[in-house]
C-alpha cells in the first residue's frame, strides 16, 4: 500500500494574486515561511533554508522548484542535507469568489528515516497546519 500524502486545505480571505505573491516572492515569504536567502519561482532554481522544531538543532533543507503554474501552482523537491529521503511539497491556488483556496501537499514523507522522530509526519503535519493556517492567513488577511 503506498503511503497516502500529506495534504492540508485552507481558505483564505485575500484574492488568489495576494496568496501568490506571498508564496513565490522571496521578500514576503520571509515574513510567513523561512528565512530563505534566495528564492525565485522558477523551474530549476535551487535554494536552501535551515528549519526544524529545535533552535539547537536545525536541518539544513535542500530544495529544487520543479514545476511553476503562474498564479496556480508551484512545487519543489525538499529533502535534508545528510540524510536520506526525497519529498516534494505542492501549493495549489482555486480562485473561491474574492477568496482563495489553497492546498499544500507534501509527498514522499515516508522517504525520510523512520529513526529519525524530527522528521516524522505528526511534526510536518503540525508544521504544515501553523505555516498555512496561521502565519500565510495572518499576512494574506491584513
Amino acid at each position: 500500500m503506498k503511503p497516502e500524502p500529506l495534504v492540508i486545505e485552507r481558505i483564505l480571505n485575500a484574492p488568489i494574486s495576494k496568496v501568490w505573491k506571498a508564496i513565490t516572492v522571496n521578500d514576503e515569504m520571509k515574513k510567513w515561511y523561512f528565512q530563505l536567502p534566495e528564492f525565485r519561482a522558477e523551474v530549476g532554481f535551487e535554494f536552501t533554508m535551515l528549519g526544524g522544531k529545535d533552535p539547537d538543532n536545525q536541518y539544513q533543507h535542500l530544495c529544487k522548484v520543479t514545476e511553476v503554474v503562474e498564479g496556480k501552482k508551484i512545487s519543489y523537491s525538499w529533502r535534508y542535507d545528510g540524510y536520506e529521503g526525497n519529498s516534494l511539497v505542492t501549493f495549489e491556488l482555486f480562485e473561491e469568489g474574492n477568496k482563495t483556496r489553497i492546498k499544500l501537499t507534501h509527498a514522499g514523507l515516508e522517504t525520510f528515516p523512520a529513526n529519525n522522530p524530527d522528521l516524522a509526519r505528526g511534526n510536518f503535519e503540525e508544521g504544515w497546519k501553523s505555516i498555512i493556517g496561521k502565519s500565510l492567513k495572518e499576512l494574506v488577511e491584513q
